[in-house]
């Protein structure tokens, strides 16, 4: 086995083994798809105890629109991935179009919603659903069969008797318009069959069309005797059954006869009297066992009408905190129902009566837009409540597609126990979306009947079949839904893992570039703060925005209930409530830090953020933490160095040791104003705001005398943003300056412009002076003669300055200005780029790239982050280079 980056001794990189940590990263569907991919995934998911706790396999599902409506630019999983072909041959069916992945919610009963990751459907619309595919409409005609978990995808022809309209549910056929309601896929198809023999039904208002192959023509199914729209249609037993809007059941036998009508409404008398049924809905499915067919008669949910006799009787406890981030609502006794009819269609002239069903004994019943689901639920309590997840109960969602208003309740589940009132919840917060809920059962039990994107079966693959049994596609399949951290981590257990990850050739990740770390879009806004913080990703996960690239995601768990004070190679530093750590983005690995001497400062007595605010003689206010030398392990993780930059003092310290207090001595109420500073060469550079006065001390010296003081290189009554920053080479000290506020006269603000490239918003302001000075330090204060030289050109460099500790990036194969003058590409050589200073610091615009030899009337480029989300995120965004070489430092000596 390959040797773990983690702290635990653990020989493989992943805590819990691969499979259960990979697939508890990914999405549902993601997940389900990798244990398809080779059979030791697939044997070691069969015997997982650890992978059904971290997704809900085999749990009826509502699968949903996304509710945190993040923009498809936003949205990571949103990127088209193309797959090598093997062979001459090009499967046709399942290269045909390139694989996409557009990003939903599957919303379980008794557990918190999931992400899922299904098959992109373009314009289309889910209409029906079935195991592990879907029903795609598209317009004009463009009707498919969709495997969620492999994307294989069938095209349904078009019905030659119906004509298409510019609504994509709408047809006509002989002056009759007709309306779909959803597509009910009877029979899935299979491996075995080539997935050519399946059956499907198209289900229109008023009409019925049959499907059993591919290649074969649609059957419309007549019926002079039809007075009222259809409800629901399926195949049981080779004849096709479908109930009317009132309760009608019609039967074809396409071989010999129909239309027969075999029943009229079962309706109880003192319903009938009472008119309720009007407000129902009329759906068929099959038993258990396949031999009887079942009529389901809801009542009381309504469709946008005022329906006044609801009221909620559950308990105020049983709110969104209680049930997984969802309202659950009760309904008395008498308001919503639902009965359940059975019939032995052995026998149809003359049919046999309809039976009452009391009891599905341990059974529930999914009914909605997907063919039906039967199947056992087990009763649970959590915390003294049922769950919603119980037996001999009937669970509802939409009835069709298209439906102008939503029903409400939207989930409901009747209980055919009497003493039992009927609850339902919402799945989405507005009604703006075009797919319908539907439920889905996440499975892989049909795995080894996948086709995945190689074009093979289960692998065997080589050796013990470990994850050397994945081909490139699958790994690139894995990363494209991991997030970075993950990524790195997977890549860190084998040589061959690494070689496919770092070949990358899907351009999915891009290492080594200088990118933004910040939250995801959706904690930008208040609105949808409540959902953030009830999703499992919670405030763990944050976006990775490459500045000309499609974002990615990155995970740090140890980011929960954290905030970050900076950062420098593969470390952040963190503070709690409590301490102050250092944490290592891959490993995870935790360092305390002391605390700062009791001697020399106070606590805030703000308890809400003890760990940077203090007091000290005057109040003073954490700035950031300068990691200045990050920790290794051959220095036994003790050989780091940082500095604590408050705005009026600094703190000093080495791993092992003690913080230090570096003093200037200035007369209160002259204290310093810091802004920035550096570590080099076993000196401290603190900068002054005030007037760019840059202080220095020699730390070897155990008494830390008086600093040093280097005047600033410029002299003149503008107000600069002051940055320090050590040169490539590590020997000199820059000094960067730029003009502290921009803008446009008359207070204009200039418009947004929206970067398809990474979902960023860019905005142009006039030019602002950017200078960058450097010396040598320790030889100009050995002559006392401090001489700052001008540096008009980085070269192929750029500077990356912020919260981070400064990042000089090599751009030699970047250009250093758009060929065109626009803004974009966004990442030049030869520029400097500012973002958030420090921790408190709100400043607007936010991020600046300033080119250090622009051309006449060239603007500066700024990335322009919502104002106004900045208390609910509280986290600067700052500059983070992810890498990859962290991985080879742990890789195995030899091959697995």
């Amino acid at each position: 086995m390959a040797r773990s980056i983690n702290e635990s001794g653990s020989s493989w990189v992943f805590p819990d083994g691969p499979l259960e940590e990979i697939a508890s990263r990914c999405d549902v569907i993601t997940a389900a798809s990798l244990v398809g991919s080779c059979k030791f995934y697939h044997d070691s998911a069969t015997q997982s105890v650890a992978l059904p706790a971290s997704q809900p396999f085999g749990m009826p599902c509502v699968l949903h629109t996304h509710q945190t409506e993040v923009p498809p630019a936003h949205n990571p999983f949103s990127r088209v991935h193309k797959f090598k072909q093997e062979g001459a041959q090009k499967d046709k069916q399942h290269d045909a179009k390139d694989r996409k992945g557009t990003l939903c919610q599957l919303t379980p009963l008794d557990r918190i919603s999931s992400d899922a990751v299904i098959p992109d459907g373009g314009t289309g619309m889910w209409a029906g659903a079935n195991g592990d595919w879907i029903a795609l409409l598209g317009f004009p005609w463009n009707w498919e069969l969709v495997n969620v978990y492999t994307g294989r995808r069938i095209p349904l022809p078009p019905i030659s008797e119906f004509k298409s309209t510019p609504d994509k549910l709408v047809f006509e056929s002989n002056d009759q318009h007709l309306q779909l309601l959803k597509i009910a896929i009877c029979r899935v198809p299979t491996a075995a069959s080539n997935y050519t023999s399946f059956s499907v039904l198209a289900i229109f208002n008023a009409a019925i069309a049959v499907l059993h192959c591919a290649s074969s023509r649609w059957t419309v199914l007549d019926n002079q005797f039809l007075a009222y729209g259809y409800s629901d249609a399926i195949i049981h037993k080779g004849i096709v059954f479908a109930v009317t809007q009132t309760g009608e059941v019609y039967a074809w036998n396409q071989l010999s006869w129909g239309p027969l009508l075999i029943s009229t409404a079962p309706i109880p008398p003192e319903l009938d009297e009472q008119g309720r049924y009007n407000l129902g809905s009329w759906w068929l499915a099959r038993s258990p066992d396949g031999s009887r067919l079942f009529l389901v008669h809801t009542w009381g949910v309504t469709d946008g009408r005022d329906y006044t006799g609801l009221v909620r009787i559950l308990p105020a406890a049983a709110t969104s905190e209680g049930r997984h981030g969802r309202t659950i609502r009760g309904y008395g006794k008498g308001l919503l129902g639902c009965e359940v009819y059975s019939m032995d269609t052995s026998q149809l002239m003359p049919p046999r009566p309809w039976r009452r069903i009391i009891s599905l004994g341990s059974y529930s019943l999914f009914l909605g837009v997907n063919y039906p689901i039967i199947i056992p639920v087990e009763d649970g309590a959590e915390h003294d409540r049922p769950n919603m997840a119980r037996s001999n109960s009937v669970y509802t969602s939409h009835h069709a597609v298209g439906l102008a208003y939503p029903p409400s309740p939207e989930i409901c589940r009747f209980s055919l126990n009497s003493e039992d009132c009927t609850v339902g919840f919402q799945t989405n917060i507005r009604w703006t979306w075009r797919q319908v809920p539907l439920w889905l059962i996440p499975s892989f039990a049909n795995a080894r009947q996948w086709n995945l994107p190689s074009r093979h079966r289960l692998c065997r693959g080589g050796g013990d079949g470990h994850l050397e049994a994945l081909t490139g596609d699958n790994i690139d399949l894995i990363a494209a839904h991991l997030d970075v951290t993950y990524t790195v981590r997977l890549a860190a257990c084998s040589r061959e893992l690494y070689d496919m990850i770092s070949k990358d050739e899907g351009k999915m990740h891009h290492w080594d570039e200088p990118c933004l770390l910040m939250p995801p879009p959706a904690y930008w806004f208040d609105e949808h703060w409540d959902v953030a913080r009830t999703s499992r990703l919670h405030d763990t996960v944050y976006d990775l925005v490459p500045l000309d690239h499609p974002r990615r995601s990155v995970a740090l768990p140890f980011m929960h209930d954290r905030k970050w004070l900076g950062a420098n190679g593969d470390w952040i530093a963190a503070a709690d409530h409590h301490e102050w750590c250092l944490v290592n983005v891959y490993t995870e690995r935790h360092i305390p830090l002391p605390s700062l001497p009791d001697s020399k400062i106070d606590h805030s007595s703000f308890s809400y953020q003890p760990a940077y605010s203090f007091n000290w003689g005057p109040a003073i206010d954490l700035l950031k933490i300068v990691i200045c030398q990050v920790p290794t392990k051959g220095g036994r993780y003790a050989d780091y160095k940082l500095i604590a930059l408050f705005d009026k003092t600094i703190f000093y310290l080495e791993g092992g040791g003690d913080w230090r207090m570096l003093e200037a001595l200035t007369p209160a109420p002259d204290y310093p104003n810091y802004c920035d500073a550096i570590e080099l060469r076993g000196h401290v550079f603190a900068v002054d705001e005030t007037d760019g006065s840059t202080y220095f001390w020699d730390t070897a010296n155990e008494n830390l005398m008086l600093p040093f003081v280097i005047p600033p290189p410029v002299v003149d009554d503008q107000q600069y943003a002051w940055f320090l920053a050590p040169s490539a080479d590590g020997k000199r000290l820059m000094i960067i300056l730029t003009v502290n506020k921009i803008g446009i006269a008359n207070a204009e603000v200039p418009p947004d412009i929206p970067y398809a490239a990474n979902g960023l918003q860019l905005r142009q302001y006039p030019p602002v002076a950017t200078y960058v000075f450097e010396l040598d330090p320790l030889s100009t204060a050995r002559a006392g003669d401090f001489l700052w030289r001008q540096v008009n050109s980085l070269s192929d460099h750029s500077l990356f300055l912020g919260l981070n500790y400064p990042i000089i990036a090599n751009l030699k194969k970047r250009e250093s200005k758009a060929p065109d003058g626009t803004l974009v590409p966004f990442m030049r050589k030869n520029c400097v780029y500012t973002a958030y200073r420090n921790i408190r610091y709100n400043q607007y615009p936010k991020i600046l790239r300033c080119n250090l030899q622009p051309d006449e009337g060239e603007t500066v480029g700024v990335i322009s982050l919502p104002k106004d989300g900045w208390d609910s995120v509280r986290q600067a965004a700052m500059w983070f280079k992810p890498a990859l070489n962290i991985a080879r430092s742990v890789l195995p000596l030899k091959k697995q």
